[in-house]
């Protein structure tokens, strides 16, 4: 399973061509079902994100059977990662924070803990800016639920963040996913887009476990 993610993510493209050339607009419910599941199953964090959207502009650009429509695909992919996190929050909603105390081994509470601090530092902002935030976009809206968020609330955050982070990274594999230089390392530009998102996972990591002055 880890092989096969990885060599789908550093051959992104292809893997999008071939399956549009397999199944066609059928390609609309898979995306679908991907965006959804990396957005609203808190235990799915390892699911393609910014990569896949960024894939899915590029071989938009350059689909001559018109099957696979930009417009459409960020309509849908937006729809999906909406719906995701309110899906995920009515669960955090519904679990509470019992859900923090390492009783459910599929959650990983350490993410949800950092996720946990991100939200109080942020507010309600947190759900909007989360979504560019591998793992962390994944684990807020559960978060906000457990916290009780006002739905009306994290539903505005939630539709923003949501078209901003599909519309973003779609539109620029649009744009320029197949810049020559782009589309001759596109495995390693979908590292680059993985790697990037990352950093600021990893100083806040890295802040958090820092020895504190005068610690022996």
């Amino acid at each position: 399973m880890i092989a096969w993610l990885i060599d789908f993510v550093l051959h992104l493209d292809q893997h999008l061509t071939a399956l549009l050339g397999q199944v066609g607009v059928w390609t609309y419910p898979i995306l679908f079902a991907v965006i959804f599941s990396e957005t609203g199953l808190v235990i799915a964090p390892f699911l393609p994100g910014d990569s896949l959207l960024f894939g899915v502009g590029a071989v938009a650009a350059v689909d001559t059977s018109g099957t696979l429509s930009a417009p459409l695909a960020t309509l849908v992919l937006a729809v999906a990662a909406v719906l995701g996190n309110t899906v995920n929050y009515g669960v955090g909603r519904l679990i509470g924070p019992p859900a923090f105390s390492g009783r459910y081994r599929l959650l990983k509470v350490d993410y949800l803990r950092r996720t946990e601090q991100f939200f109080l530092r942020h507010g309600g902002r947190a759900v909007a800016l989360s979504r560019f935030l591998p793992i962390v976009r994944t684990c807020m809206p559960f978060v906000a639920g457990v916290g009780r968020m006002p739905y009306g609330r994290f539903q505005g955050y939630n539709i923003v963040g949501g078209a901003a982070w599909v519309s973003l990274f779609l539109w620029g594999g649009y744009f320029f996913g197949n810049v020559p230089f782009v589309k001759r390392n596109f495995g390693l530009v979908t590292v680059i887009i993985i790697g990037v998102s990352l950093v600021p996972v990893a100083i806040a990591f890295l802040k958090r476990h820092r020895p504190h002055p005068g610690a022996s």
